[in-house]
């Protein structure tokens, strides 16, 4: 007989389990009640807490609760999950990226500016799955594989709970900057349709020209149907196509480049494509719950995405050594090409026995990204080169089984019973890559660079298979200490067949000083495992060399052979140490403030290492390894120890003005990450910069609803606080920018013309603002005028109509 695996003996052990205690634990995967933001309500949260009647007003961490419209009014251009999340929430930042490889097809996003992979991703209180494609010629979450939040329908969202506070004594690793929860939608009956068509129009200075791209056309369906007295399904199917757009300025041509007839015609052009990248794509979601009995109900949901994206690469120019001009006479500009395929499943049993309440679930997730390259070539293929190239495959797995239990507790001394939860989960993960083409990573018998140009491909011997094993238990214990004091502590420990033990905790309470006023705070700790890519990934990038020009960069894992050679360590978590210290007020129904003060301090922070390209690298490159064309090399390294300090404040007032009913709100964030230690051998000035200033410390939100009859307006107004950019061409080369703050005003009017048609036009950043001009150094030779990673991006305004069915 076949042996069963670990995990899979851990999973059936915890079915087996629920089957014989049958309880419930996690508040965070009940049914979600339906939105009540209209109706001035406070929603019970589902995230963060195991206690079931707590609300944003007496949580004991900061939370925040979006709902369904907040989120469809503020998705953007791409009506993309990560981008309405940006526009909502000051401490989420979701840069865009251009000419930035991976970058372009999968985009990373931040909590509290720390790193994109330390934010917890919940969907309906289960764990989610990350990204297959590493990251590493981006510059926010460079060297990450994250959660995708792209990969998400809008049309499956019912609300978003955020918790921004450390949590990993309640979800185990990647909680340390907070929580994401997206609860699908449950709506037990009707039928929605909605039709978004759009487009950039912009005066685009750097040009002088007026430019309309980017259009963008979407639709969604979803339908509900009620099964029983309390079940439901319901399901949505959703699809999207984007054109690209293009920012990109005049070129100058560069220093390095011969000035032959040839090249020097395409100065003055338009040769590279600084912008978004043309999209296509289709989603798909179900949510559903069925009665088994009186107490006992199964669920299911599950999310689907199938993308194909096209980015942009640099200009190769007609005489350069890149180029073979009986192929691209004119130069050439290769497009990475992005195949991604998402999957997420998962199914329960919720309900009760006895006094326990259980929870038993299992949950799969996947993630596997196609990466190539079009009008490109491998020059030293010679003319008979390929122009298209498979660079790699990418692949990544989540399975796990939970089994969460809650029951009150009667304490001596106390009137109201404590709530007690209890919880097992055990899940797998899985990483590989897979060889792209022989001519994406050949070397061939011409003269010039070998391999794929904007690649190369991953070569079979860097192709990778990894697994790891986590099994984990937690406690919690939350309770009213009296009539205005309560508190919560939570243990949990985990352990990794890769590398160890880890045991957090966290001690949260809230203490009602008035009616109106009460005082909060959190003290915890946290940690984050090395990822399996960070553990194995090699791979080959083409990326900014010294003094700037073009070069073959390897990543290679720490204990590689190369990595040894230069000197890497094996791969520690991090760990973290959180504390948080609130006040909240609130003086009427409906008026309520926040105020939040954190640090998080960090040790042992994985990072990539800097490029190290000293003087015959290449040479011991190829005599010792084989490996041929590589100027530089980085490795993973726990390099850094880092301090985030920074305070939130939220602010909403809602009641009867200018003749309708007038919700107003402001939200702010500000946070600064030092670097306390770092290793100056592996971790260079970019990768500082990356941690410290290239986000914005400060960003406010000030929002405006108005609503009268069937008409309602929306005005929102964004400060993006300055960033800065530094570069290291090597040889002391290092430009510097900083970007002043910028203001964004985003519009939309609605109306409702039946019960059943709403129709709505909008415009975000309405007022078409630009980030501030990069300088000569930084803009490459003026190809690229704007920073790509600006927070109000770099494609100036964008108009969208809207039409909403619902039966």
């Amino acid at each position: 007989m076949r042996q069963l695996r670990p995990i899979t003996l851990a999973c059936l052990t915890l079915l087996l389990e629920g089957g014989a205690l049958m309880a419930q634990a996690q508040a965070q995967t009940q049914t979600p009640t339906a939105d009540t933001s209209t109706q001035n309500l406070q929603p019970v949260l589902v995230t963060g807490t195991r206690a079931k009647d707590r609300t944003v007003a007496d949580s004991q961490v900061p939370v925040d609760v979006l709902s369904r419209d907040d989120v469809l009014r503020a998705a953007g251009p791409d009506g993309t999950l990560a981008a309405a999340l940006q526009a909502l929430l000051p401490s989420f930042n979701f840069p865009r990226q251009s000419n930035s490889g991976g970058a372009d097809h999968v985009r990373a996003a931040q909590l509290r500016g720390l790193s994109p992979d330390q934010v917890l991703v919940l969907v309906n209180g289960k764990r989610r799955h990350t990204s297959a494609l590493v990251n590493l010629e981006s510059k926010t979450g460079k060297g990450t594989n994250p959660v995708d939040f792209n990969t998400i329908p809008l049309s499956a969202v019912q609300r978003i709970e955020v918790v921004r506070d450390g949590a990993g004594a309640q979800y185990g690793s990647d909680a340390i900057a907070g929580v994401v929860n997206i609860i699908l939608d449950d709506r037990r009956t009707g039928t929605e349709i909605s039709a978004e068509a759009g487009l950039f129009h912009t005066d685009f200075a750097p040009t002088g020209r007026t430019i309309n791209d980017g259009q963008t056309q979407s639709a969604s369906l979803t339908h509900g149907v009620a099964l029983g007295d309390k079940g439901f399904l319901r399901a949505g199917l959703e699809g999207l196509h984007r054109n690209a757009t293009n920012r990109s300025g005049l070129d100058q041509l560069p220093d390095w480049e011969d000035r032959t007839p040839d090249n020097l015609a395409t100065a003055g052009q338009r040769n590279y494509a600084a912008g978004e990248p043309a999209t296509r794509q289709w989603q798909a979601f179900f949510n559903g719950a069925v009665d088994l009995s009186a107490d006992q109900q199964a669920y299911a949901f599950g999310t689907w995405q199938e993308r194909r994206s096209v980015g942009a690469a640099y200009f190769r120019y007609p005489d350069s050594s890149a180029n073979i001009k009986s192929v691209h006479p004119d130069g050439y500009r290769p497009e990475t090409t992005g195949h991604n395929r998402d999957l997420q499943l998962a199914a329960g049993l919720r309900g009760a026995r006895g006094e326990w309440d259980y929870d038993l679930s299992l949950n799969h997730g996947r993630n596997d990204f196609d990466y190539g390259v079009q009008r490109s070539l491998n020059v030293s293929l010679g003319e008979t080169s390929p122009t298209r190239f498979h660079l790699g495959d990418f692949s990544s797995r989540l399975t796990s089984a939970n089994l969460d239990l809650t029951r009150p507790v009667a304490v001596p001394g106390l009137a109201r019973p404590a709530t007690l939860a209890l919880g097992l989960d055990a899940r797998e993960e899985r990483f590989a890559t897979g060889a792209g083409d022989p001519a994406s990573y050949a070397v061939g018998a011409f003269d010039g660079p070998a391999g794929a140009q904007a690649g190369p491909g991953l070569q079979a011997g860097d192709a990778t298979r990894l697994s790891r094993r986590v099994v984990g238990a937690y406690a919690d214990l939350s309770a009213h200490l009296s009539r205005d004091w309560e508190a919560e502590a939570a243990l949990r420990h985990d352990h990794y067949n890769d590398f160890g033990n880890a045991t957090t905790a966290k001690l949260s309470s809230r203490w009602a000083l008035t009616k109106e006023i009460a005082l909060r705070g959190a003290v915890s700790s946290n940690f984050r495992a090395p990822s399996l890519a960070q553990r194995g990934f090699s791979f080959t990038v083409t990326d900014r060399g010294d003094g700037g020009t073009l070069s073959q960069v390897k990543t290679v894992p720490a204990d590689s052979d190369i990595g040894r050679y230069l000197g890497a360590q094996p791969l520690k978590a991090e760990r973290s140490r959180n504390a948080s210290l609130g006040l909240t007020w609130q003086p009427a129904r409906d008026w309520s403030t926040t105020l939040d003060a954190y640090t998080i301090r960090v040790k042992n922070r994985i990072t990539l290492s800097q490029r190290i390209s000293r003087d015959g690298l290449a040479d011991e490159l190829a005599s010792q390894f084989g490996v041929v064309g590589v100027q530089g090399v980085n490795f993973f390294t726990n390099g850094v120890d880092t301090r985030t300090r920074g305070a939130d404040l939220v602010t909403q007032w809602t009641g009867a003005g200018l003749g309708g009913q007038l919700k107003l709100s402001w939200a702010a964030s500000y946070n600064k990450t030092t670097v306390r230690t770092h290793a100056d051998a592996e971790v260079g000035l970019e990768e500082i910069n990356t941690l410290t200033t290239a986000s914005p410390r400060q960003r406010h939100i000030f929002t405006a609803q108005w609503q009268r009859g069937e008409w309602a307006l929306l005005a929102r107004a964004t400060r993006h606080g300055s960033t800065t950019r530094v570069f290291d061409f090597g040889d002391g080369f290092v430009p510097t920018q900083t970007y002043a703050a910028v203001w964004q005003l985003d519009v939309e009017g609605q109306w409702q013309v039946t019960r059943a048609l709403t129709l709505s036009v909008g415009a975000l950043n309405a007022t078409d603002r630009y980030p501030s001009q990069s300088s000569a150094d930084i803009a490459y030779y003026g190809n690229f005028p704007y920073d790509v990673l600006s927070p109000i991006g770099f494609n100036g305004a964008y108009y969208y109509a809207r039409a909403r069915l619902s039966f």
